[in-house]
């Protein structure tokens, strides 16, 4: 029987979906926080998983990793209470199924899930195709890298064009590279074309060659980037910065293969394949005609989009141990120990210039720090030490308030001992201002003088004043 797993806090609509599916022939189970949902999808095999965005103790995309690699690979539909394009394009490039809105989500419930059902036995007559891919040069073992490197594998079985986004750091040409030699066309060159260092006069001559005499200093013909990369692949870097003028012209030649020499009568003919990447937004650009459109759907006939280091910490261990191995192995040195403290450090960082600045980091450390056979934390620059004792302040401080206000807690009486201990002090304080004059008691308390007496015998006071002679 199919399992499926409902990951909501809105425990009546969470019971909906789960009558629902159970009167359709599934079996159905709830957890109502991301903890338990994780903990329930690591002992059970479910198939499918409809996963709420806003939780109480989370974010479910920000889950969506811990969901989607358990044993039994299930496949998520995210849920939300309020459309969200950003959330929605997450989820998908993530890896989710579908997206669905709550308000809409019992009467759509069930057309996504045979779908899904239907792809994923079908996945599973297919089964996994052991791929080895060649990725000497990627560091890491985090769930975000390994479903990039899952794309990676598919996009090297095509010979399709493939767009890899990213912030700048993130090894959008180290992902390239391995592409290529994982592909069919391993053998052949790997040629680079950086957009973005190519002035405009000169980018139509270095991608397409020229004829002798095309122009001033052309003192003999020259063959072009795109020729270099007959039979392999061209790597655009950068291609969002591509001048305008020549993107009409290389869709063309993306299209037919044919080109023409700056200067030259004669089209000319290269196999190859294009990797594109860049750090913009293209999709972005093309809805606002900043890029060419038909130039970007054609690009990205694959898209592998590349996670920021902040979002992979897991791999900030591995990859420092290799940066570090390579700067000993270069200079020939004992391979040198680093401290726990100073991962903790690494790992309190949010690393806005992500693989990049790690790398740049730790070459910075291991100059200032090359005879000492121990990396410590002392070792990195002044802006890490200070954040991580900023953090460490931080911390303590709330620590500090939780611990106050927890210690008031425990000092703090029931209610009940608390109104009995007030209400006794105040009839002692009424008695004795009084002089024991009920009447006068009552007036001033508002008291009936029965309520009064009542009063006075629930707490044991005297009647009258303990000092009266009479």
């Amino acid at each position: 029987m199919v399992e499926i797993l409902i990951v909501d806090d809105d425990v009546m609509l969470a019971e909906m979906l789960a009558t629902k599916l159970q009167r359709s022939g599934y079996r159905a189970e709830i957890a109502n926080t991301l903890k338990d949902g994780v903990d329930l999808a690591r002992s059970r095999a479910f198939d499918v998983i409809f996963l709420d965005v806003q939780m109480p103790d989370g974010d479910g995309l920000d889950f969506f990793p811990q969901f989607k690699t358990v044993a039994s690979n299930p496949e998520i539909i995210i849920m939300t209470g309020s459309g969200d394009p950003d959330g929605a394009k997450k989820a998908i490039r993530s890896g989710a199924w579908s997206y669905l809105e709550k308000p809409h989500v019992l009467e759509n419930l069930l057309l996504p899930l045979t779908r899904v059902l239907q792809y994923r036995q079908e996945k599973n007559k297919i089964g996994a195709v052991p791929v080895a891919l060649k990725r000497e040069a990627i560091i890491g073992k985090s769930p975000l890298l390994k479903y990039c490197l899952d794309q990676l594998a598919k996009a090297a079985a095509s010979d399709a064009s493939v767009l890899i986004t990213g912030k700048t750091g993130t090894g959008k040409e180290v992902f390239a590279r391995a592409l290529h030699d994982n592909s069919a066309r391993a053998k052949h060159p790997f040629v680079v074309v950086d957009c973005a260092s190519l002035p405009e006069t000169l980018i139509e001559s270095a991608l397409f060659g020229h004829v002798r005499g095309a122009f001033t200093g052309a003192d003999r013909s020259a063959g072009g980037l795109i020729k270099m990369a007959h039979g392999g692949s061209l790597f655009l870097d950068e291609v969002g910065e591509m001048p305008e003028r020549i993107q009409k012209t290389f869709l063309r030649v993306l299209q037919e293969g044919r080109y023409r020499p700056v200067g030259g009568d004669k089209e000319e003919y290269s196999d190859f394949r294009v990797i594109a990447a860049t750090n913009r937004n293209l999709e972005h650009d093309a809805e606002n005609a900043i890029f060419r459109s038909d130039l970007f759907f054609r690009l990205r006939s694959f898209n592998i989009h590349l996670p920021p280091l902040r979002e992979r910490k897991e791999d900030i261990r591995e990859l420092t141990l290799h940066f570090l191995a390579c700067l000993c192995d270069r200079l020939k040195i004992a391979h040198k120990g680093i401290t726990e403290d100073y991962f903790e450090h690494l790992h309190a960082y949010d690393w806005p210039g992500n693989i990049r600045e790690l790398q740049q980091t730790l070459e910075q450390v291991f100059a200032a720090a090359v005879r000492h056979p121990t990396l410590y934390a002392f070792h990195l620059p002044e802006h890490f030490r200070v954040r991580k004792t900023l953090e460490g302040m931080a911390a303590e401080q709330e620590q500090e308030h939780s611990d106050d206000g927890s210690q008031v807690a425990r000092a703090l009486p029931a209610w009940k001992e608390f109104k009995s201990t007030m209400e006794k002090n105040y009839l002692e304080h009424l008695l004795d201002c009084t002089g024991f004059n009920i009447i006068e008691a009552c007036r001033i308390s508002g008291l009936s003088r029965a309520r009064l007496y009542q009063l006075i015998n629930i707490h044991n006071l005297p009647k009258s004043s303990p000092f009266n002679s009479d």
